[in-house]
């Protein structure tokens, strides 16, 4: 009788532990399923995708309007594609926008935090409606750089103008114009466990998604909105959420092309952080994608490259103190807009720009060779 009490103990006793190897089991691979991330500090930082391009019979026929230029540094020519018609034109090209506002479901083992850009600050207005009201999109604001009025217009279009001021000083009407946006429904993204998780890499607590598995939502939702076509740009908007990169923590924004090879789709990517000092503040992140898709819209592997790797001009900014961030007043409102550096800074004539310029601020650089 003891014996078969003290075997019944026993088969009780490995059930019990064998179902706890199995709860265990499961917590691990629950935990495991969780977005894995780089020991390294978080660092604020922009990038760009590969363009994925495919040919097709039948040519777009709206491609976007783009123009080439060239310079030469130590006596190598280098060109590059740019948005709009060339400086030399004295002529005004206007871009449609689409803003494709994205809310982000995050969902953990213990609880779902959603990040949408309907959040309405303190101000009133929503992260979508601050972001069209902003200097990005409005022409009331009057650029004075270095002593030199470059226009009021929006923001990209006073740094274009400025970038080339050179020619544009006695080619007035020349200008870069981003049409009023026209915002689109807002979509729901819920990125599964591994790709997507809330965080604090600067503080305040955040959104984290993978930038490979967002980006493949993009496409998909670039061909549902059978509105958006190459002569547009679309800008897929996020509310304090920043991407990841192989697990990096933080990127601000992107950019790249699809579709077409004669006629690519450029996009754009950016979030809206609504925490006073942290990375990609307000509309931070996407004066720089806008910028860097103005004068490289398409990210092209065989064209854009200067003496120091692709002409990205936010890049080279992103670093400096409070990120490369300039205020600017509106409607009672302070936005910070990125600097941006000019093409001197690449390599071309100092007088391209305006006051030989270097940066759209005037920061004190020097030119970019070899990636300095």
């Amino acid at each position: 009788m003891k014996t078969r009490c003290a075997r019944l103990c026993q088969l009780v006793c490995l059930c019990a532990l064998a179902c706890l190897f199995l709860v265990a089991g499961g917590l691990a691979q629950e935990n495991n399923s969780e977005m894995q991330f780089s020991k390294e500090p978080a660092k604020g930082r922009f990038v760009t995708l590969p363009p994925r391009l495919h040919y097709e019979a039948a040519t777009p026929s709206v491609p976007l309007t783009t123009w080439n230029g060239t310079f030469t540094y130590k006596s190598k020519k280098y060109t590059y594609n740019m948005v709009g018609t060339a400086p030399s034109s004295n002529l005004t090209t206007t871009i449609p926008v689409y803003i494709v506002p994205l809310k982000i479901v995050i969902t953990g083992s213990a609880s779902t935090t959603t990040f949408s850009p309907g959040h309405v600050l303190a101000n009133g207005n929503t992260v979508t409606k601050n972001t069209v009201a902003s200097p990005l999109f409005d022409s009331t604001t009057t650029y004075t750089q270095g002593g030199i009025d470059v226009g009021t217009t929006q923001y990209v279009d006073a740094f274009q103008r400025a970038n080339f001021w050179g020619t544009v000083q006695t080619n007035p009407n020349y200008h870069l114009i981003l049409g009023t946006p026209t915002v689109l429904a807002r979509q729901t993204l819920s990125p599964p466990m591994n790709k997507g998780k809330t965080g604090s890499p600067f503080g305040a607590k955040v959104g984290l998604v993978d930038i490979d598995w967002f980006d493949a939502q993009v496409q998909t939702l670039i061909a549902k909105f059978t509105q958006i076509k190459p002569n547009s740009l679309p800008i897929f908007l996020t509310y304090d959420v920043y991407l990841t990169q192989a697990g990096q923590c933080c990127i601000g924004g992107y950019h790249s092309s699809a579709g077409s090879v004669s006629a690519p789709q450029a996009y754009a990517e950016s979030t809206y952080v609504n925490h006073v000092g942290q990375f990609a503040q307000d509309v931070s992140a996407l004066s720089h994608e806008i910028g860097e898709w103005a004068d490289d819209p398409l990210v092209l592997n065989n064209g854009n490259n200067t003496p120091c790797g692709v002409l990205e001009v936010g890049d080279p900014l992103e670093n400096n103190p409070n990120f490369g961030d300039y205020p600017y007043v509106l409607n009672g409102f302070t936005y910070h807009l990125q600097d941006l550096t000019t093409l001197p800074y690449f390599g071309a004539p100092r007088s391209t720009s305006v006051n030989n310029f270097l940066t759209f601020q005037g920061e004190p650089l020097t030119v970019c060779e070899n990636g300095s």
